[in-house]
């Protein structure tokens, strides 16, 4: 299912959990793994200076130090590069968003890892709207292929996972994210949970909502879940549906703990905004941050169908 995976890290102890998710798929699927980092940004213009983003400090932009660059992360990944030689790392001067993005357009990956974001908070300091870093945003947004998530550390991950949680909002984006979910559990033979989360917080924007009323929504979803999403399932049937009712994000995490859930897929965005000028949804940004799994963000068709 994933031949080529790029891994876009800061070298830094913040993108561990990623590496660990990164290197631990593409073992699995017997990918190669493109360990991308992008070092700095030029001075000024076309000055052959740039600061190193892990260091701070100044450095002479040439083939020296981008291949001691390279070595390092090399020392960095060293106990998963023991063990797992397909791989290739590089390493480029530019704007973190646009060279990954560049890169992954070039080697036509199949999937990108990357951290939430590069800050050093603990993670429970990082669960505030506006925390996930630009970068993630910039790539998540644009990126032609899936981008995976991960904020905390994984036990499990994609070796043994068996619960793949996809919630939907019923937006054009999201029927991009159940391809993909679906595409992976047929693959790996897990579990599809798809679960509508019933916004209450809009429900209740100046008036009292009926319990009638809340039934019937259920009920509407449900019958827009058959219709969108199981009658594309064929002849896979083990997946269930489930619609909670509540603050999305809210009743995602809780559904996802419920179901033991080892990765959870949505959609970039809820709006019906051009996918390439919208931001991370704010559902899944909290989502991203408080997940105890990795998080699937899926913007584009691209990569999903099958």
């Amino acid at each position: 299912m994933f031949k080529k995976i790029m891994f876009a890290t800061t070298g830094t102890p913040v993108c561990d959990n990623a590496a660990h998710v990164a290197f631990d798929i593409a073992k699995k699927y017997d990918a190669k793994l493109y360990t991308f980092h992008v070092l700095g940004l030029p001075s000024r213009g076309f000055s052959t200076m740039v600061t190193d983003v892990r260091t701070g400090q100044v450095e002479q932009y040439d083939t020296d130090y981008v291949a001691w660059v390279r070595e390092e992360l090399k020392n960095t990944y060293d106990k998963y590069i023991r063990e797992f030689q397909n791989y290739e790392i590089d390493a480029v001067a530019g704007i973190p968003g646009t060279e990954i993005l560049r890169f992954a357009r070039q080697k036509d990956v199949d999937l990108i890892v990357m951290g939430a974001h590069s800050r050093q908070e603990e993670t429970g300091a990082a669960r505030y709207r506006g925390a996930v870093g630009t970068n993630m945003q910039h790539v998540a947004r644009s990126a032609r292929c899936p981008v995976l998530i991960v904020s905390r550390p994984c036990t499990t991950c994609l070796w043994y996972f068996s619960n793949i949680v996809f919630g939907t909002d019923f937006s054009r984006q999201a029927f991009s994210a159940f391809l993909f979910a679906k595409k992976l559990a047929k693959e790996i033979g897990s579990r599809l949970h798809i679960f509508h989360a019933l916004d209450m917080s809009a429900m209740h924007a100046g008036k009292v909502v009926s319990q009638e009323e809340i039934e019937a929504n259920i009920e509407a979803a449900r019958d827009k879940i058959e219709k969108t999403y199981v009658s594309h399932l064929g002849d896979y049937d083990n997946y269930d549906v489930d619609i909670w009712e509540g603050i999305p994000y809210v009743e995602i995490l809780k559904y996802s703990r419920a179901k033991n859930a080892d990765l959870i897929v949505m959609a970039h965005h809820a709006k019906e905004v051009d996918p390439d000028q919208a931001i991370l949804g704010s559902t899944v940004e909290q989502v991203v941050l408080r997940a105890s799994c990795p998080v699937a963000s899926v913007n584009h068709p691209d990569k999903v169908s099958g």
